[in-house]
């Protein structure tokens, strides 16, 4: 039987949520990877128990990681049943809908119907009455924005989630639904996004900035670029790399020459800062107060250890992040 550590809240900051009282970790876990039913049961235990001992308190999940779809809410239930579950006051647990689930018109997308239905099915398979954070996955272009933002309140007045966020969404349609969300007094509180040295989506289409004058929080997806911010690609592609054995989300097509030079650019400025690539890279994820939380993946408790390093990082100085730029920026023809 599973007991935490007692040191587990002496080393992870904790920053409020934008403006609201939720206080997320600095350093949050993923599902996203490493929790479908291809993977070890008993090496994810060890990352679940090695997150908390450490003090990351948030478990980010959505309806379908996997693979299969649905197995990684299946796997973490279990580990909330036989270990974790004890602590449930202590964590905070997310799930989201919105992309494809199941079959026929009611399995995606934005609609009332599909949240409301997905979020009683993850409640079901991670053996929950409740979770705390329940994201829309993604913008939809098909449904009015009110009956979406109506489904993520329903939510909340029925009592199956504390909060709501919003995932991938842009800084203009985050703005509409705030005004919405805001009427409904729907206490939505995080936006998450890809954001990463080499992912600036978010400060090109407005929702970083939109996210801060509205006061709500960002978890970071996705900061060490599907693994390309580590030292793992510094001489090339390994054999036995995600882009060999799991190609859906890091192509051979995306490492060429130049962006191997690039991450061995940012590399040296990483060692100068006596830190690793991975290290930096989750530190100027947030490096100002905007990103509340980064979500990191793993596939061992070490990288976890590891990770969680960046509580101790430097600020950048002003030199650093010019030369960030410098390297990562890719330069318009």
């Amino acid at each position: 039987m599973y007991t935490a550590s007692k040191e587990r809240y002496t080393t992870m900051e904790y920053d409020h949520c934008g403006n609201s009282g939720l206080m997320l970790p600095k350093v949050s876990l993923g599902l996203w990877h490493n929790f479908g039913d291809t993977a070890n049961f008993e090496n994810m235990r060890k990352l679940c128990f090695t997150a908390f001992d450490s003090g990351i308190t948030q478990f980010d999940l959505a309806n379908n990681y996997g693979p299969e779809p649905g197995s990684a809410e299946k796997n973490f239930g279990r580990i909330l049943k036989e270990d974790l579950g004890v602590y449930r006051d202590e964590l905070i647990i997310t799930t989201k809908a919105g992309y494809e689930m199941w079959d026929g018109p009611y399995g995606n997308w934005g609609s009332r119907k599909y949240l409301l239905a997905s979020l009683d099915q993850s409640l079901k398979r991670m053996g929950l009455d409740y979770v705390d954070i329940f994201y829309h996955h993604r913008m939809d272009p098909d449904t009015p924005l009110e009956e979406t933002m109506g489904a993520l309140a329903s939510a909340v007045q029925s009592g199956k989630a504390i909060y709501v966020g919003l995932s991938n969404y842009d800084g203009e349609t985050l703005k509409k639904a705030t005004a919405i969300l805001k009427d409904l007094h729907c206490p939505f509180v995080i936006n998450q996004n890809r954001y990463s040295i080499f992912d600036r989506t978010i400060e090109q289409n407005g929702l970083k900035q939109a996210a801060q004058e509205e006061g709500k929080g960002i978890i970071a997806f996705s900061p060490l670029a599907q693994g390309m911010l580590t030292d793992r690609y510094l001489n090339g592609i390994p054999a036995d790399s995600r882009v060999n054995t799991d190609g859906r989300f890091l192509k051979k097509e995306q490492l060429t020459d130049s962006k191997i030079h690039q991450i061995q650019a940012l590399n040296e400025i990483a060692k100068q800062r006596g830190e690793s690539l991975a290290q930096m890279a989750l530190k100027w994820v947030l490096k100002d107060d905007v990103v509340t939380s980064v979500l990191i993946g793993a596939s061992r408790p070490q990288q976890i250890l590891d990770n969680i390093k960046v509580i101790e990082s430097a600020g950048f100085t002003e030199e650093e992040l010019s030369l960030i730029d410098e390297v990562s920026v890719e330069k318009k023809a």
